[in-house]
C-alpha cells in the first residue's frame, strides 16, 4: 500500500505489518505481563499495548508505558488525546501511522479524526470532503447503451430529484417497482422505452435477486447494440448495495450516490427547502396558520431525529430503519389535511398515523416500536402550539421552536443557526452515546479498509502461516475435553420437577457440539499448512478469519451468539465451560451466571417451569418479578425458595444507583457498568401488585450488544431473551429515549 507524505514529497510505502496491526484484532490469547494499573487501564487496552511493543519499529512503547504510566493517563483522559501524547519516547521519531496505532490502543473512539488528519496530511482535503451530488455531471457521462447507478443510502431517495431533472430536460420518466413477478414488465418496459427515446428507472433493484442475471443480459447483449436504442434514452437503476448485483453492469454504468445530509441542522434544512414545504402555495394553504407552522416544523425535527439516531447503532435503534424523504412528505401532507378538516386538532389520530403507519410501518421490532412512539409524543403534543418557546429536549436550551418566526424564510434562517455538531441529549440519549457511536464507526472503518487490502506477498504470507499455526497450536492446547454427557445424565437425571437438569443437559450437548467444531476444522487448517490435506473453501475462511483476529463463519454457525474478537471469544468460551464444569462438581449454583449459557431463554423457562410444577399451576398463568440484590455472590449463602439469582449481566445506557437501588444516569466514559444481582421471582399474573408503570422501567435483555436478530414467531428478536422490571425515579420514557438495555455479554 502506498502513502502520500504531502504535496512537495515523494510517494512512499507504509509499514504492511504495522498496517495490519492497525486494521485487525490482537490475537494473543493470554498476556504474561500484569497490567501496572488496573484501576483505569483496562486488559483489552494493556493486551494492545503489549502486542503494539512486538512490532519492529514500537520496540520499548510498553517500557516507557510502564515507567510513565501517569503521563500516558492525561492522553487517555484528554478530549484530544492526539495533541497530549507524552514526550520522551523514540525521541519523538514517531510515524503518523505509529501514532494512530497508540490512538487506538488508547483511544479508539478517536480513531475515525485522527484518520481523517492522516489523509488530509498525506493526500489533501479533497479525500475528505464528499463532492457535491450533481444529477447532470453523471447525465453527461453517460448515453443511451450506458446504465446510471443511484447507489441508495439509508435515508435517501433520489427519486424526487431525478423527476424534476427529467422535467427539466423535456423526458418522459416511467418508473417500475421491482418485486416478485415484476421482472417481465420491467423488461418490456426498458425495451419499448429504448425505442421510444423516453427514460425508464427500475427501482430496488436489490429485491429482484433473482432476475438480475436477465437485466445484465438486457444490458449487454440488446441496450449495448446502438440500433436497438435511441439517443435519449436513458436507463436508471437504484438499488441498495448487493452481492449479487451484476458486475458487468457496475463496470459499465455510471455510479451515483446521494448521501444524506448529515446532522440534524442539515437534515431540517433539506426538508424545508424541499417540494412540498418550499412550495408557497402548499406552505400558506392551512387556515390554522400558528398551529400548522409550529406542528410542521416539529414534524421536520422529528424526521431529522429518527434518521440521525441510526448513527449511535443499537443504542438508537435495534434495526437500522430507512426512514426517509417519502414518509416526511405524507405526514406533512396528513398534518395540513386534518388541520383543514377538524376543528379540533386530532393528536391522538395525527401519532397513530405516523407512529404506527407512516414512519411506524417500517418498524419490525417491538422494543423500537415503543421508542418511535415514545420520541413523538415529543414532537406530536398540545405544547408544541400553545407553550411558546416549546423545548424539544430538557437538557438542551439550543432547539426549541422559535416564536417570533412565521414565515418560511424564519424558519429556514433559525435552522441555519442550529449548530453544526449535534448533542446526543438532544436525541435523547447519554453523552457517553458519543463514544459509543466512534467506537462502532472506528469499527466499521477497519472492516472495511481491511476488506481492500491486497493478498499478502509471499514473505508476509510465510511469516502470517507461522503465526496462525502458532495461534491454532494455542488453541488446541487450551480446549477442554468434550463433556461425558451419558455420566452427567446418571448424575442430573431429566426429572419432572427439576427441569434445570434438563437445561444443564441440553448446554453441555451444544458445547460439545461447538468445541467438537472449533476442533476438527483447526486440525485440518493444520494439515492443510503442512500440505498432508487440500485446503477447502471452507479451511481457507478459517485460515484468513483467525489471521485477522475473528470467529470463522465455520464457528459461528455452531455458537452461541457473539460479536467478540477472537482472542476474546476463546477466552470467554474456556470461561464458560468452566462455569459448567463447577456446576457438575459442585451441584446447582447458588447464583447462575447468566452469560455462560447458549440459549438464555431456555434457563428462564426452567426457572418458570420448576416453580409452575411445584406449585401446580399453568405456566402461562406466571410471570417473572425482578429484585435487584446487592449482595456479593460470596455474601449469598444459598439458593432462594422460589426463582432464581443471576449476575453476569451488564447496563447500557445507564448506571445503577447503590443507595437508592435505582437506575441513574451513566457515569461519564463507562460505558457498560456491571449490573448487581438479580433476584427473578415467578409469580402469578393476577397476584401483579399495584400498576408501576410509572415506578418501574421494562429493561429488555439481550444476549449480545448488537441486540437486532432474527424475527421469532412470537414478534421478538431472537436476540432479545426477556424483559425485566427495573426500579427508576425517573419516567420511564426516559430509559426508553436512552436505549437503555441489559446485555448478556460484552463485545469485548
Amino acid at each position: 500500500m502506498l502513502s502520500y507524505e504531502g504535496s512537495h514529497v515523494p510517494w512512499r510505502r507504509i509499514d504492511d505489518e504495522e498496517l495490519r496491526f492497525l486494521l485487525t484484532e490482537s490475537v494473543t490469547l493470554e498476556n504474561k505481563f500484569e497490567n501496572p494499573c488496573p484501576s483505569w487501564l483496562s486488559n483489552k487496552t494493556w493486551n494492545e499495548i503489549c502486542n503494539a511493543s512486538e512490532l519492529p519499529r514500537m520496540k520499548g512503547f510498553k517500557e516507557h508505558f510502564e515507567r510513565n504510566y501517569l503521563r500516558w493517563k492525561k492522553m487517555y483522559e484528554d478530549s484530544d488525546p492526539l495533541g497530549s501524547r507524552p514526550d520522551g519516547w523514540k525521541d519523538n521519531q514517531i510515524s503518523d501511522l505509529q501514532g494512530l496505532i497508540i490512538t487506538r490502543c488508547f483511544r479508539p473512539d478517536k480513531v475515525t479524526s485522527a484518520v481523517m488528519k492522516f489523509v488530509v496530511k498525506r493526500m489533501g482535503k479533497e479525500y475528505v470532503d464528499p463532492p457535491t451530488f450533481d444529477l447532470e455531471k453523471s447525465f453527461i457521462d453517460s448515453n443511451s447503451s450506458t446504465p446510471l447507478v443511484f447507489v441508495l443510502s439509508p435515508g435517501s431517495d433520489p427519486m424526487a430529484s431525478l423527476q424534476k431533472f427529467a422535467d427539466a430536460k423535456g423526458q418522459t420518466l416511467i418508473t417500475i417497482s421491482l418485486g416478485q413477478g415484476q421482472g417481465p414488465i420491467a423488461e418490456k418496459k426498458v425495451k419499448d422505452a429504448a425505442i421510444a427515446g423516453n427514460w425508464v428507472v427500475l427501482q430496488n433493484c436489490h429485491l429482484a435477486v433473482s432476475w438480475l442475471p436477465t437485466l445484465e443480459k438486457l444490458v449487454q447483449d440488446h441496450l449495448s447494440n446502438p440500433q436497438n436504442t435511441r439517443q435519449h434514452f436513458r436507463m436508471w437503476l437504484t438499488s441498495y448495495t448487493s452481492e449479487k448485483f451484476p458486475a458487468y453492469i457496475l463496470q459499465t454504468s455510471v455510479k451515483m450516490t446521494n448521501e444524506p445530509p448529515k446532522g440534524l441542522r442539515n437534515n431540517i434544512l433539506r426538508s424545508y427547502l424541499s417540494y412540498p414545504i418550499n412550495n408557497a402555495d402548499f406552505y400558506r394553504g392551512c387556515r390554522k396558520t400558528l398551529e400548522w407552522q409550529r406542528l410542521l416544523f416539529s414534524l421536520t425535527f422529528f424526521h431529522a431525529l429518527v434518521q440521525e439516531r441510526r448513527n449511535f447503532g443499537p443504542l438508537g435503534w435495534n434495526v437500522s430503519y430507512q426512514f426517509n424523504e417519502s414518509d416526511l412528505i405524507i405526514s406533512v401532507r396528513q398534518l395540513q389535511m386534518f388541520l383543514n378538516d377538524y376543528e379540533k386538532i386530532p393528536i391522538d389520530a395525527l401519532l397513530y398515523l405516523v407512529g404506527e403507519c407512516n414512519y411506524g410501518g417500517r418498524v419490525t421490532d417491538e422494543r423500537d416500536r415503543r421508542l418511535i412512539n415514545s420520541l413523538l409524543t415529543i414532537f406530536y403534543n398540545h405544547d408544541v402550539y400553545k407553550k411558546p418557546g416549546y423545548k424539544f429536549s430538557p437538557e438542551s436550551s439550543v432547539y426549541y421552536i422559535p416564536d417570533d418566526a412565521r414565515e418560511h424564510a424564519a424558519f429556514v434562517d433559525y435552522v441555519k443557526s442550529l449548530p453544526i455538531q449535534n448533542d446526543p441529549t438532544v436525541f435523547g440519549l447519554h453523552e457517553n452515546a458519543d463514544i459509543a457511536k466512534a467506537n462502532r464507526e472506528t469499527r466499521e472503518l477497519f472492516e472495511g479498509t481491511l476488506k481492500t487490502l491486497p493478498k499478502e506477498g509471499s514473505s508476509s504470507a510465510i511469516g502470517n502461516t507461522e503465526m496462525v499455526q502458532e495461534l491454532t497450536n494455542d488453541i488446541l492446547d487450551k480446549l477442554p475435553v468434550p463433556f461425558r454427557v451419558e455420566e452427567v445424565c446418571f448424575r442430573y437425571p431429566v426429572q419432572y420437577d427439576e427441569s434445570m437438569n434438563t437445561v444443564l443437559l441440553q448446554e453441555l450437548g451444544r458445547y460439545n457440539t461447538l468445541v467438537a467444531v472449533i476442533k476438527n476444522s483447526l486440525n485440518e487448517l493444520e494439515k492443510a499448512i503442512n500440505g498432508y490435506v487440500v485446503q477447502s473453501a471452507a479451511i481457507e475462511e478459517v485460515y484468513k478469519s483467525v489471521l485477522v483476529g475473528k470467529v470463522p463463519l465455520m464457528w459461528s454457525e455452531k455458537s452461541y451468539p457473539t460479536n467478540k474478537s477472537l482472542a476474546s471469544y476463546i477466552r470467554d468460551l474456556i470461561v464458560r465451560i468452566e462455569f459448567f464444569q463447577t456446576w457438575i462438581k459442585q451441584g446447582q449454583p447458588k447464583v447462575f451466571w447468566i452469560s455462560g449459557f447458549f440459549f438464555t431463554q431456555s434457563f428462564f423457562t426452567g426457572a418458570m417451569q420448576n416453580y409452575a410444577r411445584s406449585h401446580k399451576i399453568p405456566i402461562d398463568h406466571l410471570e417473572f418479578d425482578y429484585e435487584v440484590i446487592l449482595s456479593s455472590e460470596q455474601e449469598i449463602e444459598a439458593r432462594p425458595s422460589r426463582g432464581v439469582y443471576i449476575s453476569g449481566l451488564y447496563l447500557e445506557g445507564a448506571s445503577w444507583d447503590y443507595e437508592k437501588s435505582v437506575l441513574t444516569e451513566s457515569v461519564p466514559k463507562v460505558l457498560f457498568p456491571k449490573m448487581p444481582i438479580i433476584w427473578v421471582i415467578p409469580r402469578l399474573i393476577e397476584d401483579s401488585q399495584e400498576d408501576r408503570a410509572s415506578t418501574t422501567y421494562c429493561c429488555p435483555v439481550y444476549k449480545t450488544s448488537i441486540r437486532k436478530g432474527e424475527l421469532s414467531t412470537t414478534g421478538h428478536s431472537s436476540n432479545y431473551v426477556l424483559g425485566a422490571m427495573l426500579p427508576t425515579e425517573k419516567p420511564p420514557v426516559h430509559w426508553i429515549n436512552r436505549g437503555v438495555a441489559l446485555l448478556c455479554q460484552l463485545d469485548d
